[in-house]
């Protein structure tokens, strides 16, 4: 009987050492929210590019009477949101809402994937904000898609589950996690991300697009 509470004990000990361990190895790691909007960006970049190689920029304003002639799309393409300038790539590279979603406060649920008609990202569909006006040949440290943000508030949100930062992707592909302080702001540069003196920016600010 000894023998066995013994061993009952130290299998408690293992167990509670080993978790103490995960802790300790895995403390500083992407947490898979993290990872899953890294991946996403990542394969909108992709489909960003074959965008730029046909109609010579990334979805923006300028592009929207071309894709609508090229591919007779009645998706109700606007600027308004990133939703809208998004479904320019729904209707022309990607046939799948699931690579602009990341968990989010706005985006709970993944999305249905139903792109017919005016169905295609609708709201709560599209986590990523995104830098309208900019194109392949653009400077390749400049920020294009970021997640996860908060639109009410125009800044990013905070989440544990993201380990408190931001994914940003960049117009080289790249892309990275920022510490989001306490006021919803990312610093790069020593400044705001969306600071126009930031040298990518060219003292204009952004056009940036928050998601529905």
């Amino acid at each position: 009987m000894n023998w066995i509470i013994v061993a009952g004990v130290l299998s408690i000990a293992g167990l509670l050492l080993l978790g103490i361990a995960s802790r300790f190895l895995f403390k500083g790691h992407p947490h898979p929210p993290q990872i899953e909007a890294t991946s996403n960006a990542r394969s909108l970049h992709l489909a960003l590019l074959d965008f730029d190689s046909d109609y010579g920029s990334f979805p923006d304003a300028t592009t929207i009477a071309d894709v609508k002639t090229t591919t007779s799309t009645t998706l109700p393409l606007g600027t308004t949101s990133s939703n809208e300038i998004f479904r320019q790539l729904i209707a022309t590279t990607c046939q799948s809402e699931s690579l602009f979603w990341a968990r989010t406060a706005i985006t709970p649920r993944k999305p249905d994937n139903n792109i017919s008609g005016g169905h295609a990202l609708e709201k709560g569909e599209c986590a990523f904000a995104y830098i309208a006006g900019l194109s392949a040949s653009d400077d390749p440290t400049t920020p294009i898609l970021m997640a996860p943000v908060d639109p009410s508030s125009r800044c990013f949100e905070r989440r544990k589950d993201y380990g408190e930062k931001a994914v940003v992707l960049f117009v080289d592909g790249r892309a990275k996690g920022f510490p989001i302080d306490k006021h919803g702001k990312v610093q790069l540069n020593g400044m705001d991300i969306f600071d126009p003196r930031q040298p990518f920016w060219k003292g204009k600010a952004p056009d940036i697009k928050w998601p529905d």
